[in-house]
């Protein structure tokens, strides 16, 4: 039989007769109750992010590799992978006796590699990218006489992926309109949606790109196989320029529908998988939730249930603070705005009682950065908390009717990841300036209860404020204080009875900050 005329029927008998649960366990499918209730709809999450390589890959490797001879097993096997299925590759051969050569880019973090390495993966690294990494692969396998375990577009690689809708449908036997399934060459949605159509076709499957790297959905619409130029990387796991032959057969066929995501979305439900679970998945493992959130709100559906595939947890830690800044954003949470401000005594006041008034009730400032540079107006970027979508152009149009002229940038990708990081710098207008590090109390009024206590004679002429997510906050601030003051101002700290460090002869503070 042939890979062309592989039909659903047959992908079906694979699947029930794939080995995998010599590698895998039967994954939990469990209900998102905060995240259900808040859509008005049943989400359930398969928790393939709790395989013990952390994502559904080493279903088909396992599967693909089962199936080989014992000759082809003597010899050993070959992959080009930086993530996932290089640990699903590595753990099958582990347990299969055989030899596995990954080979990877020389770019792969090092928790990968070792990862690999643990595993007993002989890792070669190779090249600046996937592509240079295949390409030697290629090479070796054809000197060593290896066998290829490729991640997507092989039907047993398929077969072994679609075990995991054989249990979804098996877990949960009620009601279920759609299954979510995040893309990248396409092989997790070609095993999905062979089952589910050749079992409950009134199911739908629904496949989800990130919208930098949706190479299966230009490939739909083209009716050919498309290769992108270039591919976005914050997703690694489904960043991939061409799908496969297979893939792209079985997908035009069998998937439903299609959705794109973006980043900021993708960390909003990096988030909501968290409340739900408290446990963090990667960003290609969040492509799911991020789209039955975007489908709930398009479609305005209520009392359906949906299936969401969360299809790894291999995530480098060091990504977390870039997911924590942008997941409020992407919920729309967040709001940013730019904002000119008369550079006057009382206008900083002024504005902070505006933002307590504003309409819908007062709103949490998440940031605050500021710092004196004209003599005549300021400009402030101001991060504010908001009850729902919409809301941040309805604040700036506030903002505005009160004097205070307001840009909205909850949707500019340089404001969220430069701008927000660099105001500040030198300024001539910052005399007599005294640098203090405080501890805020995160309660209404903090902020308020400062300036009050401030004599007006004294200016702000830097303030740096990022909401950190604990119950007290840490604020940078600029005043402007005239030696004769000092005393007034001492007992102005003793009165405000904030935790402070003064940081005024702080050396970094006088390269980059002081005039």
């Amino acid at each position: 039989m042939t890979t062309e005329h592989l039909k659903p029927a047959d992908y079906l008998k694979k699947i029930l007769t794939a080995r995998v649960y010599d590698v895998a366990v039967e994954s939990a499918l469990e209900p998102a109750h905060a995240l259900s209730q808040r859509l008005h709809n049943t989400v359930l999450l398969k928790r393939e992010d709790q395989q013990s390589v952390h994502s559904f890959k080493l279903r088909g490797a396992y599967n693909k590799m089962a199936h080989l001879t014992p000759e082809q097993l003597k010899k050993g096997v070959i992959c080009a992978s930086a993530g996932n299925h290089a640990q699903g590759v590595a753990l099958s051969a582990k347990r299969l006796g055989t030899r596995a050569v990954i080979v990877m880019p020389t770019t792969t973090p090092r928790l990968k590699i070792d990862a690999v390495r643990g595993l007993g993966g002989e890792v070669v690294l190779f090249g600046d990218s996937y592509s240079d990494a295949h390409a030697h692969s290629v090479e070796l396998q054809e000197q060593q006489g290896l066998t290829f375990v490729h991640p997507f577009d092989d039907p047993d690689v398929i077969a072994g992926q679609g075990t995991i809708a054989m249990e979804i449908l098996r877990q949960h036997q009620g009601r279920l309109d759609a299954v979510f399934v995040a893309i990248g060459g396409g092989g997790l949605i070609s095993g999905v949606a062979n089952y589910i159509k050749a079992v409950r076709p009134e199911v739908k499957v629904i496949g989800v790109q990130m919208n930098d790297s949706d190479a299966m959905m230009q490939s739909i619409a083209a009716k050919k196989r498309v290769t992108l130029p270039d591919v976005g990387l914050f997703s690694d796991g489904t960043a991939v320029k061409l799908v496969g032959e297979e893939t792209f057969r079985i997908s035009r066929k069998l998937v439903d529908e299609f959705v794109t995501v973006d980043t900021d979305a993708v960390c909003a439900a990096i988030k909501d998988v968290f409340v739900d679970t408290r446990s963090i998945v990667e960003p290609a493992g969040a492509l799911a939730v991020a789209a039955i959130k975007q489908y709930v709100a398009a479609h305005k559906t209520k009392g359906e249930t949906y299936a969401a595939i969360l299809c790894g947890a291999n995530m480098n830690f060091d990504r977390l603070r870039f997911v924590a800044e942008r997941a409020e954003v992407g919920e729309e949470r967040e709001a940013l705005f730019a904002v000119t401000i008369p550079e006057e005594r009382g206008s900083f006041r002024r504005f902070c009682e505006l933002i307590g008034n504003l309409p819908g009730g007062p709103r949490n400032v998440t940031e605050f950065n500021y710092r004196i540079s004209e003599a005549a107006q300021a400009h402030v970027f101001v991060g504010l908390t908001t009850h729902g979508k919409g809301e941040s152009i309805k604040i700036a149009a506030n903002f505005s009717r009160h004097g205070f002229a307001a840009l909205d940038l909850t949707h500019d990708e340089l404001a969220k990841e430069h701008i927000r990081h660099m105001v500040g710098g030198h300024s001539k207008l910052a005399q007599d300036e005294r640098l203090l590090r405080f501890v805020f109390p995160e309660r209404p009024g903090a902020l308020l209860k400062f300036l009050s206590l401030m004599r007006p004679g004294w200016n702000i002429s830097l303030f740096h404020y990022r909401n950190q997510g604990a119950d007290y906050g840490r604020i940078l601030v600029g005043l402007q204080v005239p030696q004769a003051d000092t005393a007034d101002f001492d007992e102005f700290l003793d009165t405000l009875a904030y935790p402070y460090v003064e940081e005024t002869a702080n050396p970094v503070y006088r390269m980059f900050l002081q005039s």
